[in-house]
């Protein structure tokens, strides 16, 4: 039952969110309007108190990364020798094949998870994951593709940079290193600024997860079915198996540490690994179908580890 009330509210959300827009109760207009008050106010206001007020456990960064950027890793290699031995599919395929297998919703979907699993503790992991996780599957990927397409006329460098510079814009990168300096000398909030932030942090949540729901009107269950069987086994299945492995039997990290590397590796692809498969026109239907059933599937699949987590 403990399982079922952590779990419903976030899917049940999400279903209301595609119910609204699958309906036309919720417009296009409506939809976007949403989603930028859910990630450049709401969900940015959620972590930066979360971060500079909460009362959290320490973690060691390095080992935190080496679970869950571990597990990246190999899954990465995983999707790339898949990709290309067993699906004979082309390299470039292969570095979006690739990123859809470990670029998972881990803002719309993991941090509702995390927070009603662990509660305010689980603020320290999230926050060190979510800094360093888009820049570098960003950069990466970019590398991957560039390497694998040889377009000399494309500057590496340039490429990067770009990245870095509306990264730098990213208002969940700007909370997340705003909270992280308030922090740091114990200043603590003005009642009335906590009052605030906390109001607008209780709407960022059942925003982000109605966003995310009518979002999945324009994905649907599409592409070659071994690549999208690829691509949900590799996301749902095999990436929260290593986490669990890095995190707990070699990282040996605290128990909410180690929870949120797990749960954090099981969310179902997201709006970012279509993104990336779109700006290269790589497996884009494979990619989008990948999104639509793995979100459904992620219901059962996050049921099953919180119900072992916890």
């Amino acid at each position: 039952m403990q399982v079922f009330l952590i779990v419903a509210p976030v899917f049940a959300l999400i279903a209301i969110g595609y119910a609204a827009a699958l309906s036309g109760l919720l417009s296009e207009a409506a939809h976007k309007g949403i989603t930028e008050f859910a990630f450049s106010i709401a969900m940015p206001a959620l972590l930066f108190r979360t971060i500079a007020v909460a009362e959290v456990p320490a973690v060691d960064p390095l080992h935190l990364w080496g679970a869950y950027f571990g597990a990246v890793a190999i899954i990465w290699v995983v999707a790339t020798l898949l990709a290309t031995k067993v699906l004979r599919r082309p390299a470039a395929d292969a570095a979006s094949i690739a990123v859809g297998s470990v670029y998972g919703n881990i803002v719309m979907i993991g941090i509702p998870l995390s927070l009603a699993a662990f509660g305010e503790a689980a603020a320290a992991p999230m926050a060190l994951i979510l800094s360093v996780n888009t820049p570098l599957l960003w950069i990466v990927g970019t590398l991957h593709m560039e390497w694998v397409e040889r377009d000399e006329s494309a500057s590496l460098p340039r490429l990067v940079a770009s990245i870095l510079l509306e990264l730098a814009r990213n208002p969940l990168m700007i909370a997340i290193v705003a909270g992280s300096l308030w922090r740091l000398p114990g200043l603590g909030l003005h009642p009335v600024i906590d009052k605030v932030l906390v109001l607008l942090a209780q709407s960022g949540v059942p925003c982000a997860l109605v966003a995310l729901g009518a979002s999945l009107v324009n994905f649907r269950i599409k592409g070659q079915a071994a690549t999208l069987t690829a691509l949900c086994v590799l996301k749902l299945v095999a990436m929260p198996a290593v986490a669990w492995v890095l995190a707990f039997w070699v990282f040996h990290l605290p128990a909410v540490a180690a929870g949120v590397v797990v749960l954090f590796g099981a969310m179902p692809a997201g709006a970012n690994a279509y993104i990336f498969a779109m700006r290269y026109q790589r497996v884009v239907n494979s990619t989008s179908g990948a999104i639509a059933l793995g979100t459904a599937l992620s219901v059962v699949s996050a049921v099953a580890l919180i119900w072992a987590l916890i």
